[in-house]
């Protein structure tokens, strides 16, 4: 089923070439279905290049989806067109009236900032608290993951010394669990982050689940115990070439970052990325729409007190 977007989208054109279903909102007007609705508040610089990677993902389910997306601030990006953001994207006053079935927050290049020092931190605030009331589940994904564990539970990151960028094996910490359904025991996943959180914190907090970790990058799959937030600490919507792209900002901004881990071929910059968790990230968010969004969703929106907790003994 497709993923429905805005006319004229510039993802549209790259997730047609892929295969990917997309329709348009003039054509998804004709069809007589209720669709999933969800809101992506889209922190990254590159509003375009997140847009694609996470409708990707998406569209490669069998649910069919409306999204729309939304910005923190009128604020002039200096990698996306204003008249991009101005047709695509929407203010927090024009949806906050609104209920949706998923939101999804990004991370963002905010690693080495203390969140009370965050330009827009007071609004990220707002969306999470709205969220909680007027979304069936929230999925943060990397520097909004630790923003909400923060927001949410009390829980404060730790800032590292270097960079953690690159490709990490992870086990599967809980079996059997639905969002977990079809994975392998081990995978991989990609980070690229200046902070990480204590593990030992995750597991003792009563109202949180661990779901996944890694033995050199610690939790990555989060879960709330209500299932309604989603935390993932790091980046299965990322491409083949992101992590390349980040290496070789970082070296023109003389940054002298490490190599990513596991990810050049023989770890080798010259040599091409090795991409090893594409069918990972798309099971994720497959599971996440079906399991956390779609099978605890009302059916009317404007009900959201008919939602409640998955339950299974899957």
């Amino acid at each position: 089923m497709p993923v429905r977007i805005p006319d004229n989208l510039p993802a549209a054109g790259v997730l047609e070439s892929e295969n990917i279903f997309v329709m348009s909102e003039s054509r998804a007007a004709n069809q007589d279905i209720r669709p999933m609705r969800v809101l992506i508040l889209n922190l990254m610089p590159n509003k375009i290049e997140t847009e694609t990677q996470l409708l990707r993902l998406l569209g490669n389910t069998p649910l069919q989806v409306d999204v729309d997306l939304l910005r923190i601030h009128d604020k002039v990006s200096k990698h996306t067109s204003i008249d991009h953001m101005n047709t695509f994207y929407r203010n927090f006053d024009d949806v906050k009236a609104n209920n949706y079935d998923g939101l999804i927050i990004t991370g963002a290049p905010l690693g080495q900032i203390d969140f009370e020092d965050v330009s827009y931190w007071d609004h990220i605030k707002e969306i999470i608290d709205w969220s909680q009331q007027h979304v069936t589940s929230v999925l943060f994904l990397c520097w909004a993951a630790h923003a909400g564990l923060f927001h949410l539970y009390d829980l404060q990151r730790k800032l590292m010394d270097t960079k953690r960028s690159g490709v990490f094996n992870h086990q599967r910490t809980q079996t059997p669990h639905p969002l977990l359904r079809g994975f392998d025991d081990e995978f991989f996943a990609p980070h690229s982050r200046f902070a990480e959180m204590d593990i030992e914190q995750l597991r003792a907090h009563p109202d949180l689940e661990i779901l996944a970790e890694s033995d050199v990058a610690g939790a990555y799959l989060v879960i709330s115990k209500n299932s309604h937030n989603l935390f993932v600490i790091g980046h299965p919507e990322y491409q083949k070439n992101t992590l390349k792209a980040e290496y070789l900002r970082d070296i023109d901004q003389g940054l002298a970052p490490d190599i990513p881990v596991n990810y050049f071929r023989n770890n080798d910059p010259e040599q091409d990325p090795i991409a090893r968790w594409h069918s990972h990230g798309s099971l994720l968010v497959s599971n996440w729409l079906n399991y956390y969004v779609y099978q605890l969703t009302p059916y009317d929106l404007s009900d959201m007190s008919a939602m409640t907790p998955w339950e299974s003994d899957m």
